[in-house]
């Protein structure tokens, strides 16, 4: 394009509409004549596509960003959002949390840090990588002082999808096992079975006898006089008052199958033994599936979504209407909402609100900005910000239901209350609802279908955990890596899966346990606390506010409403954060898996994990400041803190947009307007628009 051709440009009168609403303004602020002709790209001399133009694109799947690839379309993006947040925690710890921490009354703090919390941090994520279509590490060019809390959010997504595809492994080998005509965790006569299994003095009360202190079935007619003194039997056989003697060691059918029958359990975590091989086998199957899924990046991953963030619905639905037909179900749901307001004096439950909204939204893992960054720039990713998080505790609140109603037949089928019946997590999914399962008809169809929920929900999860990793490592070096995306994806399931046998070996469910209580806890909560103060302050809210306004337009940032997010982003967020990261050390304790206590070097091994996500952010500080910066100290903190040239949009047309929105609103485009992006094309004139 001739220096002459770019003059012309120059002084044609141009406005186009923004996609989202209000007209687009042109460096020359002219508005254009209605027989001017098409706009051209100043930096690649093309005529600039239509608004009609862009929307037929759009429907047909064309992307924006053609080397790095878009969603195919805005739901594909929606449910894998919702995918990502909803998972494994919604079904087994939020009715668990519920239920302990107040009942019906946990719904206030939980609604609360939804509002404070959960989606503040989830609308700055999606705006961070949609605004930069870059993964969680290259999006901190914007603030390279905390470069460190990218590099610590990949490394933690990396750990967590080893183990958490474990988990998902449990749920397979469950679902191939509820194949059957008799489920394998009914009855005490399988070979994993020990002696101390409870149905045997169930058996035995059947046959007419009582279980002794030896663990031994007597007839009752066989008994002596002081047999029959000692364990409340009267002479003419009536056993009402009997009580087992052994009944502080027994243990539940559903129980031994977990911990003999599928784990192999050895009792200590640094007893080894060996690797298990049908759990070995399935957690190939489960790597292979995510690496299959993920084999084409966003193309493909978009489309399984479609099926792992509705299937579990239909799964619930089903579930909740068979529940609700089931004798004692609505003690189980009136245990479940009866609020218990005395609990909210407790600090204890508004932390465990925090933490719940905070974990069950997926913030701060990476995941979020690595699924908006494949976003095309004009999408409203304010209102996904909305919609996600409140489906996704409307399914925590859902699933509630459908788990108690069930939880609340099982007790009144045991005779006991559901609190005895009702445990935490893994309690909750491989060993309570199984045996509650057990007692319908058709059982092993509704444990089929059970298991088959919980291994859509993980893979949900687990594919958008693996892209975060995958996409960050290819995109801090894309012109080596990009085109060698499914290589990098395939070593990483490889590593990962060759990691994850240590966790099917007969101490791997102790490791699992460990991992899930040390690697995304404190990690995660400083992430978040570091992204509010980053973009809130050193990057600057009203900076960052323009940056939205680049994509979706003056009328949805100039509502009064709006203020709601920046006010969350600099005072609200940090201050709840701070809050549930001082009540977690003051009462924090070492982890334990149930009544195991782990060894020493166990914590030594959790603190490690800590360590390598935490590490990255002082020694990425370090190095911005000593090593990268230069001048006084004043001015090495001020240059780390200053966007690097590369910040802004992916897309000419993009940044040529940013720097105009900047300029009308009162802030400076923090990057380079010249600068070369990675798709090659030259970011020409850019530094002439921005001074005209």
């Amino acid at each position: 394009m001739s220096y002459q051709k770019e003059k012309e440009a120059e002084s044609t009168p141009m406005m186009t509409k923004h996609p989202n609403g209000g007209p687009h303004h042109h460096s020359n602020g002219h508005l254009p004549s209605k027989d001017s002709g098409p706009n051209y790209n100043l930096m690649t001399d093309s005529p600039v596509p239509t608004s009609k133009e862009k929307e037929a694109a759009e429907y047909e799947g064309g992307d924006e960003n053609t080397e790095r690839g878009n969603w195919s379309n805005h739901m594909d993006f929606l449910l894998s959002c919702v995918s990502y947040a909803v998972g494994l925690g919604n079904v087994w710890r939020f009715p668990y949390l519920c239920y302990s921490n107040g009942g019906g009354a946990f719904l206030i703090p939980y609604t609360i840090m939804l509002f404070f919390a959960g989606m503040p941090l989830f609308f700055l994520e999606l705006s961070f990588g949609q605004y930069s279509s870059r993964g969680p590490i290259s999006v901190w060019q914007s603030v390279p002082l905390l470069r460190g809390v990218g590099y610590g959010m990949v490394v933690t997504s990396g750990i967590v999808a080893i183990y958490y595809n474990v988990i998902i492994t449990y749920c397979i080998f469950y679902m191939f096992k509820s194949m059957t005509s008799s489920l394998p965790w009914v009855g005490c006569d399988h070979s994993w079975n020990t002696e101390y299994c409870s149905e045997l003095v169930t058996d035995c009360l059947t046959q007419g006898g009582i279980v002794t202190e030896n663990n031994a079935c007597i007839a009752v007619g066989n008994l002596s006089d002081s047999e029959r003194t000692q364990y409340n039997v009267t002479t003419d056989g009536n056993i009402d008052l009997y009580m087992d003697p052994l009944h502080a060691q027994r243990s539940r059918p559903s129980e031994e199958f977990y911990r003999h029958g599928v784990l192999a359990d050895s009792g200590d975590a640094l007893n080894f033994g060996y690797i298990v091989w049908q759990l070995a086998l399935c957690l190939l199957l489960a790597w292979t599936i995510v690496c299959i899924s993920l084999a084409k990046g966003v193309k493909s991953s978009g489309k399984v979504v479609y099926f792992t963030a509705i299937f579990p619905y239909i799964v619930l639905t089903i579930l909740l209407v068979r529940g609700l037909t089931l004798e004692g179900s609505w003690d189980g749901i009136l245990f479940f909402i009866t609020p218990r307001f005395e609990l909210l004096a407790n600090p204890k439950v508004w932390k465990d609100a925090a933490v719940q909204i905070f974990f069950s939204l997926s913030a701060s893992w990476g995941g979020l900005i690595t699924l908006s960054s494949y976003n095309k720039f004009h999408n409203n990713c304010m209102r996904d910000a909305i919609i996600v998080p409140i489906l996704n505790c409307a399914t925590s609140i859902f699933a509630g239901f459908v788990i108690f109603s069930i939880m609340g037949f099982m007790a009144h089928t045991l005779d006991k209350e559901v609190k005895d019946v009702v445990q935490e997590q893994f309690g909750l999914a491989f060993i309570a609802y199984p045996e509650a399962v057990a007692q319908l008809p058709i059982s092993p169809l509704w444990a089929f279908l059970f298991f088959f929920m919980l291994i859509t929900l993980g893979f949900g999860s687990q594919i958008c955990i693996v892209e975060t990793v995958v996409t960050s490592i290819t995109d801090e070096l894309p012109r080596r890596l990009r085109k060698w995306k499914p290589l990098v994806l395939f070593v990483y399931c490889a590593f990962a899966f060759c990691v994850g046998l240590l966790c099917v070996t007969q101490a791997g469910n102790y490791w699992v346990v460990l991992m899930d209580k040390y690697a995304a806890d404190f990690s995660l909560l400083i992430f978040g606390l570091s992204e509010c103060i980053a973009l809130g302050w050193l990057y600057g809210s009203k900076k960052f506010i323009n940056d939205i306004r680049t994509m979706v337009g003056d009328r949805i940032v100039d509502a009064k409403a709006f203020l709601w997010w920046p006010i969350n982003w600099c005072a609200l967020t940090p201050a709840v954060l701070s809050f549930v990261l001082f009540f977690s050390w003051m009462s924090w304790d070492f982890p334990m898996a149930g009544d195991y206590v782990y060894p020493p070097v166990c914590h030594v091994f959790g603190w490690f994990l800590v360590v390598l996500s935490l590490v990255w952010i002082p020694a990425v500080m370090i190095y911005e400041v000593g090593y990268r910066a230069t001048g006084s100290f004043t001015e090495r903190l001020r240059e780390a803190v200053s966007s690097r040239e590369s910040w802004g949009p992916d897309l000419p047309e993009h940044r040529r947009e940013a720097v105009d929105t900047h300029k009308a609103n009162g802030t400076e485009f923090p990057g380079n307007p010249s600068y070369k992006s990675t798709n090659g094309l030259e970011m020409q004139n850019m530094s002439t628009i921005q001074s005209v």
